[in-house]
Order: structure tokens, then sequence, then C-alpha cells
């Protein structure tokens, strides 16, 4: 296993990769990396937009949390509309306490 780490919205993010699957590199892999966390960062856009009550940093922090719980998921094409979905909640959760 080799962790990739980069820092999202202020927090350390670590994504977990067993060494016999990650593949060669590619520059398209980076580009498509790199378009994973700009639909990210616009979930925390669209979410401090609708729910002006809630400061950005925790909004930041929610986000970031529930892209770490996505780990090892070799799966990425979804990764933005789960984590919307989830801080959605909690940050509604936030609202109405």
């Amino acid at each position: 296993m080799h962790d990739n780490v980069f820092r999202l919205f202020g927090s350390e993010v670590r994504f977990t990769q067993p060494r016999d699957a990650s593949p060669s590199y590619h520059p398209l892999m980076e580009k498509k990396q790199v378009s994973e966390e700009h639909a990210v960062a616009e979930v925390v856009d669209r979410l401090a937009e609708k729910y002006p009550s809630v400061e950005r940093a925790e909004i930041e922090r929610i986000v970031a949390d529930e892209y770490g719980q996505l780990d090892g998921r070799p799966v990425r094409d979804f990764v933005p509309v789960l984590i919307e979905k989830s801080a959605k909640k909690r940050v509604k959760r936030l609202v109405v306490a």
C-alpha cells in the first residue's frame, strides 16, 4: 500500500492505494484528479451558498471528511455527487440544530 496525500480546504486528506493496483503514470490521470478536486471545491461553493448561516470552514471540514471516507474506492466518477449528498445532509443538521 502507498499513500496519496493532499490538502483539501486546509485539511490533510490521505488516500491509500494498493501498490499492485497503481497504474503507470499517465498525464490524463493527473488531469482527472485535478478535475475531481475542482468538482469537490464546487460542492463547497454550492453548499456555502445554500447554507449561509453555516461557516464556510465548517462546510469545508465536512466535505473533506466525506471525501476522505471514499478513500480507496476504485470508481471515482461519482465521488463529487456522493460527497455532496452526504455533506448536504450533515450541513442541514447544523442548520436545524
